[in-house]
């Protein structure tokens, strides 16, 4: 079984940055695609930035330049540095993995269990 579990929410001012942290357990092989999406109140969930094992990188055009999204693949772990951040990004964060597993083997799509990330003055 594998597990997604997110780090470093909490509550910031405007203009403030955090960093999260998604780090994959279990019985990993490899981590392919890793992302994070976020979802505010009221609203459909949403693809905030990915990044493939080769380090290709793609972000919603709502944080492209202020959001950075990397990964230790030997850890089996994604970040999110978030810089300059607006009330609008206040949101639910959750981390998606591609990870081929042992046990279940096969390639299969994996979410984390969530981290608010609260902007307000």
């Amino acid at each position: 079984q594998v597990q997604l579990v997110e780090s470093g929410g909490g509550l910031v001012e405007p203009g403030g940055s955090l960093r999260l942290s998604c780090a994959a357990s279990g019985n990993i092989i490899s981590s392919e695609t890793m992302g994070w999406y976020r979802q505010a109140p009221g609203k459909q969930r949403a693809l905030v930035a990915q990044i493939s094992r080769g380090g290709s990188t793609n972000y919603a055009d709502s944080v492209a330049g202020r959001f950075t999204i990397s990964r230790d693949s030997a850890k089996d772990t994604v970040y999110l540095q978030m810089n300059s951040l607006k009330l609008e990004d206040t949101a639910v964060y959750y981390c998606n993995a591609d990870i081929w597993s042992s046990s279940p083997y096969g390639l299969k799509n994996y979410w984390g269990q969530g981290t608010q990330v609260t902007v307000s003055s």
